[in-house]
């Protein structure tokens, strides 16, 4: 199932899943038994998704597609860690200032916090930092929790996995590194938008694409309709199991917490290098796409 958060045509917002060409309103279509947001379903799901499944091929749409507004799936996750899992974008990352990989990456994946209170959706608008004039995008995947845990061992961590969404991580990358002269940060070079969506996708629907612990995804990177980046989800180091362990040590993982991936490989201007392509500018269209997940659009302003 691919679960969203949407406004409706009176601006209600409200929750549900997509159904063929249509949208299903959960709250109207559970008459009184379901919820009307996402993150009240993650933390309930044990009561609220008996109750989906018994209904969800039977159901019909409450809306057109285009009658409704897509928000951001999760518009209010508990907490956002951005991990940084994939080899070949901290390699090239290190190599811009002159450096190697780090070993101490190699013996723990590493994460930062974000700020869960900015959430962009698809279609939505990214409004370009007003001290930036380097702003970039990383083409990332990202897992939902569905499940409190603490000290979860990576054999475990799946079933405390929910499903999946795109994300993207803006970068204002002249103010990420003013402030990580001081071994501090990222902080405002990223805390001012993060993008997510399309829909969530539930695990199960990322299954045909399994590779032992990882996923055999396509991810591309479109600036104004032209590819600017192209990688696979399966070439990362620390799978999202991993990942989740790492996370749950000695601190509790909630329902509507999100789990970033980190950027794919070459998945965003810093690594691509400015001699070929630029940073992105007002009025510049970007499009994220993942196999199986679907394709995240924004607008810079």
């Amino acid at each position: 199932m691919k679960f969203i958060t949407f406004r409706n045509p009176e601006g209600k917002q409200c929750a549900g899943w997509l159904h063929g060409d249509g949208v299903v309103d959960m709250e109207l279509a559970g008459q009184g038994e379901l919820p009307d947001s996402i993150r009240e379903l993650l933390e309930h799901q044990d009561t609220y998704m008996p109750v989906i499944q018994s209904i969800e091929k039977e159901v019909q749409p409450t809306y057109s597609i285009d009658e409704i507004e897509l928000l951001a799936p999760l518009p209010n996750p508990c907490t956002f860690r951005d991990f940084v899992a994939f080899e070949t974008h901290v390699r090239n990352a290190a190599a811009t200032h002159g450096n190697s990989v780090a070993p101490e990456w190699y013996a723990v994946p590493i994460f930062y916090f974000s700020n869960p209170n900015a959430m962009r959706g698809p279609g939505e608008e990214v409004a370009r930092p007003k001290k930036s004039v380097k702003l970039d995008y990383e083409l990332e995947m990202a897992c939902i929790i569905g499940k409190e845990g603490k000290n979860i061992k990576a054999s475990e961590a799946k079933e405390y996995i929910f499903g999946y969404t795109i994300l993207s991580d803006w970068s204002a990358r002249d103010l990420q590194a003013q402030e990580m002269k001081v071994l501090l940060g990222p902080a405002k070079g990223k805390d001012f938008a993060t993008s997510i969506g399309p829909s969530i996708v539930t695990k199960d629907e990322l299954d045909k694409y399994k590779i032992g612990d990882v996923f055999d995804l396509e991810m591309t990177a479109k600036v104004n309709g032209e590819v600017w980046s192209h990688g696979n989800f399966k070439d990362i180091y620390y799978s999202f199991e991993q990942m989740i362990e790492r996370a749950s040590e000695d601190v509790t993982l909630y329902p509507g917490d999100i789990i970033g991936s980190g950027t794919v490989g070459f998945g965003c201007v810093l690594e691509l290098g400015t001699e070929k392509y630029r940073w992105l500018e007002p009025g510049d269209e970007i499009e994220l796409e993942i196999t199986g997940i679907g394709v995240l659009k924004n607008k810079i302003v």
